[in-house]
């Protein structure tokens, strides 16, 4: 792939002339042919973006500036994978609040069932030693965004401590209330499954099956759209009700990945308890390509290495990849709705900025008939809304090049 270069010019003034709102408009109104349908019909498409710059200091200090557009926590979208990064944070996060001797993330993770619907989980053939872990979920997450794996996080971190562990966070419009792609009650996702840890073959710690008793929904319905196909393919002519799925926020999903990024730069109830060794693992796998890895080993016909970067490169089957970038993200993609959160590096150029965005993709308002705007109007979205900002920034002075050598890893298929 060429290297991107800046394909117009803006004067640096317009940083201070236009409201946050308008700064993201002007630019996208910049480039008519890619975004003018998007500009036109925010009702339809539900566009929502954060977009943070970083200028550092001499020290390699950042400091940051934020820009949005249409950035409205009441306005609901489905968040689909996106809550699988958090769930990742969480999981790890409880393994070094509960400190017992020889737990660790790539302990062996045994899931059972105490409760109807729940399945377990005692192997796994994608691991190099044939067994789960929360290390080798996270891989799986990151990588391909796997929704078993994610599935399993939740169990063992429980869908209470995952709220109130967000909430007591600041990421309170946040709401992560059920698994992912597999049909199950209310009642059924609040129980979670007993978990057993095992190193070789000695039990290390046993966690029973947890109950949440809350409810945490919202007093107000939320429903969305004209009609929607139900679990017998029939179609129902009246809105599709998501006010019992998940949600997480656009600011909170942002919020969230400047504090992973840069952890000792947020406020201290922002932060994950994490250790410098858990950060470069997330980062690692957050970044490294599925044709990058070994255990899994990813078929490239199905998991090209573009398959869950959106913002810049679409997930376009036939791009190569560029040396000199590198994209720390988690997207998403659900009943229409598609998003991405990155942290976009280019270690040549000492470019980095934060870019977090959703929108809908369903022209006929029909929920679950597989009849989604992805690749006409979600995938190219994502493309240009990337290189736009990375253009902009490939323009904008700064006074000290970034020292970015902290997110630079060794990919070595593993």
């Amino acid at each position: 792939m060429k290297k991107l270069i800046a394909l117009f010019s803006l004067n640096l003034f317009v940083l201070k002339v236009y409201a946050q709102d308008d700064f993201l408009k002007k630019l996208m109104e910049s480039k008519p042919e890619q975004f003018a349908d998007i500009l036109q019909n925010q009702q339809k498409y539900e566009v929502q973006i954060l977009y943070t710059q970083i200028n550092r200091n001499k020290n390699n200090k950042p400091s940051f500036k934020t820009f949005s557009y249409e950035v409205n926590a009441d306005r609901y979208f489905y968040p689909a994978s996106t809550v699988k990064l958090s769930a990742s944070l969480l999981a790890l996060e409880k393994i070094n609040k509960l400190n017992i001797k020889g737990l660790a993330k790539e302990s062996s993770m045994i899931t059972l069932t105490d409760f109807e619907k729940q399945t377990e989980v005692k192997t796994d053939s994608t691991a190099e030693n044939g067994l789960p872990s929360i290390a080798h979920y996270i891989k799986k997450i990151l990588m391909v965004s796997d929704n078993d794996a994610f599935n399993r996080l939740y169990e063992f971190v429980g869908q209470k401590a995952f709220n109130e562990s967000m909430w007591s966070k600041g990421y309170t419009d946040t709401r992560i209330v059920h698994r992912l792609q597999i049909p199950l009650s209310i009642e059924q996702n609040k129980h979670t499954n007993p978990i057993q840890f095992y190193n070789e073959k000695e039990l290390i710690y046993e966690q029973k099956g947890a109950y949440n008793p809350n409810n945490y929904f919202p007093k107000e319905p939320i429903k969305k759209g004209i009609g929607y196909f139900d679990a017998n393919d029939k179609l129902i002519n009246e809105p599709l009700e998501f006010t019992f799925k998940n949600k997480f926020a656009l600011t909170d999903q942002h919020n969230l990945m400047k504090a992973l990024i840069f952890p000792n730069f947020v406020k201290k109830k922002q932060r994950f308890n994490l250790t410098e060794t858990d950060y470069n693992f997330i980062y690692k796998y957050m970044s490294q390509l599925p044709t990058e890895s070994t255990f899994p080993n990813y078929p490239t016909q199905e998991y090209w290495p573009t398959y869950c970067k959106f913002a810049m490169f679409g997930g376009e089957k036939d791009t190569k990849w560029p040396n000199n970038i590198r994209v720390f993200n988690k997207v998403g993609d659900a009943y229409g709705f598609l998003l991405d959160n990155a942290y976009i590096v280019d270690y040549e150029a000492g470019i980095e900025f934060i870019l977090t965005a959703v929108l809908l993709c369903n022209n006929d308002q029909i929920f679950n008939d597989d009849k989604y705007d992805y690749e006409t109007v979600g995938f190219p979205f994502m493309k240009n809304l990337g290189i736009l900002l990375y253009d902009f920034e490939a323009k904008r002075q700064k006074k000290i090049k970034p020292n970015l050598d902290k997110m630079k890893f060794i990919y070595d298929k593993n």
